[in-house]
């Protein structure tokens, strides 16, 4: 699968990468026209544009807000963007050719999280929210070499047990329950829903995101 080059929270290594407008004041927004973040530290999710015609980003507007879910996983952020990035009718076929699965949407979005520490905005990170049977579910991403790769995933009621193993999981994997993940007191169907669900976002931020496979 080719991806496009770039971000782990936008190519990656300038997932996640975004405008920076320096900005000071807890939780607000920036907005900015610019499509480039500057490079994130060491193991730092960071999505980038490449460039991309067809993305766009946006400050927080009324029905638009960062999600609370999203704001406690950067306990650390002083504000957050929000990007809107259209995922064309190849690339649906292609994720949805890899995972087996339907892709939510056309329009993906990410929530950028920024730090102003030490006076500078700087990105700290990148997540997305998907559905998963009923349930918000936070995917917070991280970069390595080019590759988004999930950090950290958050779903209210969901045991720590189940979640914990997706931590460091990318595209190339399967998310089989029973296979690659054990559902850890988790019901059957709940359990097949949120590893489908973030396999395909996954796959999407490969393929939006994501240095061009090797393999």
């Amino acid at each position: 699968m080719k991806s496009l080059k770039f971000l782990a929270i936008i190519g990656f290594s300038a997932l996640v990468g975004l405008a920076a407008a320096c900005s000071s004041g807890t939780n607000t927004t920036t907005t900015s026209n610019t499509s480039t973040v500057n490079a994130p530290a060491k193991n730092t999710a960071v999505v980038t544009n490449s460039g991309a015609a067809n993305t766009t980003t946006s400050g927080e507007k009324p029905g638009e807000e960062t999600p609370a879910a999203v704001k406690a996983a950067f306990p650390d952020a002083q504000s957050f963007t929000k990007q809107h990035k259209d995922i064309t009718p190849a690339q649906i076929a292609s994720i949805e050719k890899e995972t087996n699965a339907k892709t939510p949407d056309t329009d993906h979005h990410s929530y950028l999280a920024f730090s102003t520490a030490g006076g500078a905005r700087k990105q700290i990170g990148a997540a997305t929210v998907v559905k998963a049977n009923g349930k918000d579910v936070v995917i917070v991403y991280d970069n390595k070499e080019g590759r988004p790769f999930v950090k950290e995933v958050r779903a209210d009621g969901v045991p720590a047990a189940f979640l914990t193993q997706f931590a460091g999981k990318n595209h190339d994997d399967k998310f089989q329950i029973g296979a690659d993940l054990k559902a850890n007191g988790v019901d059957d169907a709940t359990a097949k829903a949120i590893a489908e669900a973030v396999r395909v976002d996954a796959m999407t931020m490969q393929t939006l995101y994501g240095a061009a496979d090797k393999h």
